[in-house]
C-alpha cells in the first residue's frame, strides 16, 4: 500500500485548538477568498435545522473558559432567534484548496459587550453604517428602500462615530468536539474526531 495511505500524521492526536491553528494559517496562505469563512448550523426550539456562513472574528483554547469560536451578527436576526431558543450550534470550516474540513460542536454563549464594542469599532465605517441600516432577515420591499436607509444612516453619523447597535453583538461557540478531515486518493481519507473530557481531549481516529 502506498506509503500516503498508510501516514496517521496529517492529523496529529494532542492539542486540538493547536491544530486547527496550523491549519488555518495554511489555508490563509492557500484560500482565494475568506479563509475564515465558516459555515453556522442551528436549529429552532423544535429542531428544524437552518445553515449560513459566517466569517470567523476570533479563536482559541484561551478564549473564556474552555476557549472558543466567535462570530458577531444582528442579534433580531433569525440565527439569533433560533440560538436564543436552543443554543446547541455546529461550524464547518472547508478549505478545498487543502482538501481540507474541520467540524466543531458545542454551545454558543453571547460574548461581552466590552468585546462586542471593541470589534465593531474595528470595522470598516461602511460596515458600521450597515448594521444600522439593515434588519437582518426580516421582508424587504425592493433593494432601494435598504438603500435609502444606509444613505439616511450615513448623513445621520456624518462626522462622528458609528456606535455600535444595541441590537447587534457576538457569540463563542465553546467546543464539545472538533473533527478534522484531510483528503486522501481514493476517498481512503483520514478523520480524527476530538471530544472534550473535563479540562482535556481524547481523541481517535474515525473510518472515512
Amino acid at each position: 500500500m502506498e506509503p500516503e495511505l498508510l501516514a496517521e500524521d496529517a492529523i496529529p492526536a494532542g492539542d486540538p485548538f493547536g491544530l486547527f491553528d496550523d491549519w488555518l494559517a495554511e489555508a490563509r496562505e492557500t484560500e482565494i477568498n475568506d479563509p475564515t469563512a465558516m459555515a453556522l448550523a442551528t436549529a429552532s426550539a423544535g429542531g428544524a435545522p437552518s445553515v449560513r456562513m459566517v466569517l470567523l472574528k476570533g479563536h482559541g483554547a484561551d478564549l473564556g473558559p474552555g476557549g472558543g469560536f466567535v462570530f458577531y451578527t444582528n442579534q433580531e436576526s433569525r440565527k439569533a432567534g433560533e440560538i436564543a431558543a436552543n443554543p446547541q450550534a455546529a461550524l464547518l470550516f472547508h478549505w478545498k484548496s487543502l482538501r481540507r474540513q474541520i467540524r466543531i460542536e458545542g454551545q454558543l454563549e453571547p460574548v461581552s459587550a466590552a468585546d462586542a464594542d471593541a470589534y465593531f469599532a474595528s470595522r470598516a465605517r461602511d460596515s458600521q453604517l450597515g448594521a444600522h441600516a439593515s434588519d437582518q432577515s426580516a421582508p424587504m420591499g425592493d433593494r432601494r428602500e435598504f438603500l435609502d436607509r444606509f444613505e439616511e444612516v450615513r448623513k445621520r453619523y456624518e462626522g462622528k462615530p458609528v456606535p455600535r447597535p444595541e441590537h447587534w453583538g457576538g457569540y463563542r461557540l465553546v467546543p464539545q468536539a472538533m473533527e478534522f478531515w484531510h483528503d486522501r486518493p481514493f476517498r481512503l481519507h483520514e478523520r480524527r474526531r476530538f471530544t472534550r473530557r473535563g479540562g482535556s481531549w481524547a481523541s481517535s481516529l474515525l473510518y472515512p
